[in-house]
């Protein structure tokens, strides 16, 4: 199958978060048609097994190309994690993943080598993001730190508010110690308190979002192999979940910063 400049992109997550990444995808890339999957019926992924994962991740993947995507995008660490090089392996499009993305952008900013990353219990317990580093340059130091009670809290609406910013502050007092001037925002929830922990680091570091670079990547890579859409049509933009709470349209429209409009459900 020939994929055309018109064809969408795939991004996909276990469930909501992946939706700061297709944010960030429309405001790099005005005109590109994107169809978002969120596996909202199995989430959370992050408590089952690597042969879960991987299946799961893999059938996702399968349904997004039958809808003729040009590119995937694993939106979602822990599916990257786990599964990002089995997806690679069959796909017949180009696949991107949140750990690789925001892997090689802390390479590229740091200035003395030292990197943070705060994410998920599981994200951070399965060392993605210190191999993806360590493959790019393995001279740099990698300090990770779990934050359990951000996705909560996001999903909470409570973006500015004293109990996240004292939660934050106590998951930051053990990384400002190490010596470190870039940090990676491990979990695609973390760029709605980006303002937040912005403020809390000040001029300490700077923070890497994941979505901004997997948004950037995508663009390069778009225009590279000529897949790039030339029309200035208004895109088409796709939301499919394999349940249909309530939950999703509210927290999702609080991720996308817009409308969600229809959501289609679908059983894979």
């Amino acid at each position: 199958m020939t994929s055309l400049p018109s064809h969408p992109i795939g991004v996909f997550d276990s469930g909501v978060g992946g939706l700061t990444v297709v944010r960030a995808l429309m405001d790099r890339l005005p005109f590109e048609n994107i169809i978002y999957f969120g596996d909202t019926a199995r989430v959370p992924y992050g408590v089952k097994s690597v042969a879960t994962i991987e299946h799961y991740t893999q059938q996702i993947a399968q349904f997004l190309q039958q809808q003729e995507v040009k590119m995937l995008i694993i939106a979602c660490n822990t599916m990257a994690a786990v599964a990002a090089d089995k997806v690679r392996a069959s796909a017949n499009v180009p696949v991107l993943d949140v750990i690789e993305a925001g892997a090689k952008n802390a390479v590229a900013h740091t200035k003395t080598g030292g990197i943070g990353v705060i994410g998920t219990p599981t994200t951070i317990n399965s060392n993605a993001y210190a191999r993806a580093i360590h493959q790019l340059n393995p001279a740099f130091r990698v300090y990770s730190q779990a934050c359990p009670l951000f996705v909560p809290l996001v999903e909470e609406g409570w973006l500015d508010h004293a109990v996240t910013r004292l939660t934050a502050q106590e998951y930051l007092k053990p990384v400002f110690v190490e010596s470190i001037d870039t940090l990676v925002l491990g979990c695609t929830h973390y760029p709605l308190i980006k303002p937040l922990l912005m403020d809390i680091c000040g001029d300490r570091m700077q923070l890497v979002d994941s979505a901004l670079s997997i948004a950037d990547q995508t663009a390069e890579i778009l225009q590279s192999r000529g897949l790039a859409n030339p029309s200035h049509q208004i895109p088409n933009y796709r939301f499919v979940v394999t349940d249909l709470p309530v939950k999703f349209q509210t927290i999702g429209e609080r991720f996308l910063g817009r409308s969600l409009g229809k959501i289609e459900l679908t059983q894979l």
